[in-house]
């Protein structure tokens, strides 16, 4: 008899639970989609090779009610659950795990999210997980197989499972963390025959979307990135070749024509970069899928943008962050105003549009601060951006800076990063940090010029046109209400 195995999202606002370095709030964003649910769809893929059946269901990108999920799992009756959780969901979601655990006792359940990495015992101890059994850390999709095999199997030891937190009389165990498997073509690609593939969405056409996982790891140090805690420092990608058949997969077996290539330095080698592209170009994909990635502004090569258009990329997403030289550099984040400038430049001359994330609220940020970050957002204009308020995740150094301020007047668990989520900085309150990313978020949108640029970036294509007008609407929505007397000081 087969074990069986429910995976879910729970119900509830919808966050971007399979990305461990950002977890976004996405129904407050401006224009972020919610993403493939990659992790699952690795779980999944994994547990079928040993032998499970599998159930998935994303309850939050679905707005499928709790009493759903329970009813579910009732009808389901599940040896395993296995859970994503974030930084911001994690409260509510253990209160989902408990009402399971009341209905059956015996269920194995693992909860999956980036502040198990190496945690500090002391947070752990004061978060009722009374009803978890294991809390994974690490990149589920090298864990899982040895878990199982330890918890179904009894082939390993549990202390041998890197990665896990685990209870021995009762008390939470940690395992080794900081064991990064490297050949990551071994891995299978996601179980995508679970997955609702429509749900995840190109933004402005509304295509399914694919996310492809294409390198892991992080070599910068920005003091408030998850990506090298969680997935280390060194870059391991993947080979152009297995990508491309991953690519081939999606674009076959389940009519999946758009990507997002998921990797915080997609450009750090402009060799693997251009194999992976010559690659595309010359197989018969070329012409027929089109995909997004992320990059960091340094190091950039200039060659590298063209042959990405080429290959089928129409849009680069860069973390400009900040235009103050001081945060910057206060953040780690290895990169100057002029450096963003020059990245912007490159993107718009290679015919790509231009995805910008910046961040507001640091420790030490004062009105000067972010009047130079409002002046470079505009200074960058870029298609699309994001302005986030910074939030000291546990695991960060920016979260060991601002408890040394003084700064967390509440746990940042339960928290996200477009609320009043600390005491602030220490010359503004959250609520002044609140107000002023709302302004800009509607200076910068309603602008006469960005609109008729929108306009003319339809060209007659009502789908979009629609998709630009419900992603204006949410600008309008999320960011209307705020304290007019914030005005901008430059």
């Amino acid at each position: 008899m087969k074990i069986k195995a429910m995976l879910f999202y729970p119900s509830g606002p919808i966050y971007q639970r399979g990305e461990d370095r950002s977890q976004g709030n996405i129904s407050s964003s401006a224009a972020t989609v919610m993403r493939a649910p990659n992790d699952m769809g690795y779980v999944s893929a994994i547990l079928k090779k040993n032998k499970f059946e599998v159930f998935f269901k994303d309850y939050q990108t679905e707005l499928i009610s709790e009493d759903n999920l329970i009813s579910d799992f009732k009808e389901q009756n599940p040896d395993l659950i296995v859970v994503s959780t974030t930084n911001s969901t994690l409260i509510d979601d253990l209160k989902i795990i408990n009402k399971l655990k009341l209905i059956k006792t015996d269920i194995i359940t693992v909860l999956k999210g980036a502040i198990f990495f190496n945690p500090d015992l002391n947070v752990i101890n004061k978060l009722n997980l009374s009803n978890v059994d294991y809390l994974v850390g690490s990149e589920i999709e090298f864990v899982i197989e040895p878990l199982i095999k330890s918890v179904f199997f009894k082939e390993k030891n549990i202390d041998e499972v890197s990665g896990i937190l685990f209870k021995r009389n009762n008390e939470w165990c940690k395992t080794t963390f900081g064991d990064w498997f490297s050949n990551i073509d071994e891995l299978p690609f996601p179980d995508r025959s679970i997955i609702k593939n429509h749900l995840y969405v190109r933004p402005d056409t509304g295509t399914p979307q694919a996310t492809i996982v294409t390198s892991r790891g992080c070599p910068a140090a920005c003091t408030y990135c998850l990506t090298p805690v969680i997935s280390g420092k060194t870059v391991r990608f993947r080979s152009p070749e297995n990508i491309l058949n991953e690519l081939r997969d999606c674009y076959f077996n389940h009519n999946i024509k758009d990507f997002f290539f998921r990797s915080d330095t997609f450009t750090i080698d402009k060799k693997w970069v251009t194999e992976l592209c010559t690659l595309i170009i010359n197989s018969e994909l070329h012409k027929k899928i089109r995909w997004v990635a992320n990059s960091r502004v340094k190091p950039l090569a200039e060659e590298v943008l063209p042959i990405m258009k080429k290959a089928g990329c129409w849009l680069v997403a860069f973390g400009f962050e900040s235009g103050s030289e001081e945060t910057l550099k206060r953040i780690k984040k290895g990169a100057t105003t002029r450096d963003n400038l020059r990245a912007a430049k490159l993107t718009k001359l290679a015919g790509l549009k231009l995805y910008g994330f910046f961040l507001i609220g640091l420790p030490w940020e004062d009105r000067q601060h972010i009047s130079e970050t409002e002046k470079h957002i505009f200074d960058i204009n870029a298609d699309f951006i994001e302005l986030h308020k910074a939030l000291p995740y546990h695991g960060t150094s920016l979260y060991d800076e601002t408890k040394e301020m003084d700064l967390l007047e509440k746990d940042i668990i339960g928290q996200n990063y477009f609320d009043e989520n600390t005491v602030g900085t220490q010359y503004l309150t959250s609520k002044e940090l609140v107000d002023f990313r709302k302004k800009i978020m509607l200076s910068y949108h309603l602008r006469p010029s960005f609109i008729l640029k929108k306009f003319l970036d339809v060209n007659l294509n009502f789908k979009v046109l629609y998709n630009y007008i419900i992603f204006g609407y949410r600008v309008i929505k999320s960011n209307i209400t705020f304290n007019f007397k914030f005005t901008r000081n430059l």
